[in-house]
């Protein structure tokens, strides 16, 4: 049987954590229902690929939770839950009577998980790049990808998983900002710094322009750096800009892997 199998979740998160998390939850067996406002999903507007491959084999319905009977309808499926998802605000969830307190009151069995920015302060906005943002993940340019948002979500499944091994009525909070203390660690550690050990200052580990585009390398341990410099016949821990622009990005794939030294090929936009 799959893992999850029996467990029934009703979730209200929108946009990217919560159908992320709520699409592997349902991938191990779980079965959910998402409620979303009458206008949608953001995300289905901006993403709807996605939107659609995170949906697959979730009933999702239209209720307006501002409205009594919309509600009273959420209540109905409430009754039958194990696991409620959320990603609105504390002050929302109190104005909707989704708070904890107020779940608990009419659905006792209930468990809950909430989505949100900061668990320090729940009820300030923000978004995927403020949160990298405070984290120092971000520099001019924006990020390439969602970091808080998918590590977030991996925090939701985990915060899931555990909600159903606690005492029925347990709720937790899940930060979006808190997910990304992990990535911050090795930044407060000097470690990518620019002019850190994995920031810039070591040329077996570093991102290199080749003759007709851009290749990463990561020839970390001796062993890697070793067979690196006695390939190419330099003194260990050369400077490698040059030699690296004088070879295609082919080239030194076929290199790499005849040498059997760690290089990847970065994808053209």
């Amino acid at each position: 049987m799959s893992a999850l199998a029996g467990v029934r979740l009703v979730t209200l998160a929108l946009n990217v954590p919560g159908p992320v998390a709520v699409a592997r939850l349902v991938a191990e067996g779980a079965s959910a229902v998402k409620v979303e406002p009458p206008g949608g999903d953001p995300a289905a507007s901006f993403a709807p690929a996605w939107y659609e491959a995170l949906h697959r084999g979730i009933d999702v319905r239209a209720l307006d939770l501002k409205q009594t009977s919309g509600r009273d309808g959420l209540d109905r499926l409430l009754a039958d839950a194990d696991v409620i998802v959320t990603s609105h605000r504390p002050s929302a969830l109190a104005r909707l009577g989704l708070e904890p307190a107020s779940l608990a009151a009419r659905h006792p069995a209930l468990r809950g998980v909430a989505i949100v920015g900061d668990t320090r302060e729940p009820d300030v906005a923000g978004h995927d790049l403020t949160y990298q943002a405070d984290a120092g993940l971000v520099d001019d340019r924006l990020p390439a990808t969602l970091v808080a948002d998918l590590a977030g979500a991996e925090c939701v499944v985990s915060a899931v998983l555990l909600v159903l091994r606690e005492a029925p009525g347990t709720h937790r909070q899940v930060g979006l900002r808190d997910s990304l203390e992990v990535f911050r660690t090795p930044r407060r550690h000097a470690l990518t710094t620019p002019g850190g050990p994995f920031g810039g200052a070591d040329p077996a580990y570093q991102v290199y322009r080749a003759r007709d585009g851009v290749v990463a390398l990561a020839a970390l341990e001796p062993h890697f750096r070793a067979r690196l410099y006695t390939a190419l016949d330099l003194p260990l821990d050369a400077p490698l800009a040059d030699v690296m622009a004088a070879r295609s990005c082919d080239e030194w794939a076929t290199f790499a892997r005849a040498h059997d030294v760690p290089l990847s090929v970065v994808p053209r936009a």
